[in-house]
């Protein structure tokens, strides 16, 4: 299914119901819906693969196990890559209970069974007994998740959204700041000062938080430390290795196994 068919068979402001699912599997990437909004909330839960989601000047990375809040009459954009599983939650605003602002949010096996189990139900079925407790429980669940910081500032600018998708398309591609800007045909104090200015962070700084948020996603996918390293073009796993620890104060195989053991059922 595409993004295209999935809101002519979903359309998110014409269901019936306050709380609602769908789980949906992609063969191809899936890019291509202009920014919209909707009247109800959006939660996008990555089961298999990864997504993407960009809300007016950030970028919110949803790898496995976690999933990206959008709430109500919030322009949106999202990206699928191919071969992966996403369910779709849609809240109505007298249901919520979640932040007002766009966040990526830590998902329990719990919530994830919970999501799908919302998704197993006919949209425009009339709720139940059954149906409203459990949705109830899963409202409340979620408004316990943790908060996570995959989250890379890219502005509205679209120079810079071009340099963001070639980074995440390319990653070991390492073309330094005079590169990129040669490739948006800017100097390269230009780039450098309007990354600062859109950003807040230096053009360094900035492709290493992406390169960081992608790597998180990588190996939350299952992909072991060597070859995250390579797959972002780091000449070394030990260079790797170090950014990792900088950013995060930890390794990445320590990373993955705390995730790993939060995601368990019955993990505190």
């Amino acid at each position: 299914m595409s993004l295209r068919e999935l809101l002519t068979v979903f359309p998110p402001d014409r269901l019936d119901v306050p709380v609602t699912a769908k789980k949906v599997d992609f063969v191809r990437d899936e890019n291509a819906l202009p920014t919209h909004q909707h009247a109800v909330g959006q939660l996008l839960l990555t089961l298999r693969g990864s997504a993407a989601c960009r809300v007016f000047g950030d970028l919110w990375l949803v790898p496995p196990q976690c999933a990206v809040w959008v709430p109500p009459h919030t322009p949106h954009c999202n990206r699928i890559t191919a071969r992966s599983s996403v369910c779709l939650l849609l809240i109505r605003q007298e249901r919520i209970q979640l932040p007002s602002t766009c966040c990526t949010l830590s998902i329990t096996p719990l919530v994830r069974e919970l999501v799908q189990r919302v998704a197993a139900f006919a949209p425009e079925a009339a709720p139940t007994d059954h149906s409203e407790r459990l949705i109830q429980v899963l409202l409340t669940e979620l408004s316990h998740m943790p908060v996570t910081g995959l989250r890379l500032p890219v502005s509205s600018d679209a120079r810079l959204q071009s340099i963001a998708e070639n980074i995440i398309d390319a990653p070991a591609e390492r073309k330094d700041l005079s590169g990129w800007a040669g490739h948006i045909g800017m100097s390269r104090r230009s780039l450098a000062r309007l990354v600062v200015r859109e950003t807040g962070l230096s053009f360094g700084r900035w492709r290493q938080q992406l390169l960081l948020v992608m790597a998180i996603q990588k190996l939350s996918d299952g992909a072991s430390v060597q070859q995250t390293a390579w797959d972002l073009g780091y000449e070394s796993v030990t260079a790797f290795i170090t950014m990792f620890k900088k950013a995060l104060g930890t390794s990445p195989a320590r990373y993955v196994r705390k995730d790993a053991a939060e995601q368990r059922p019955g993990a505190t």
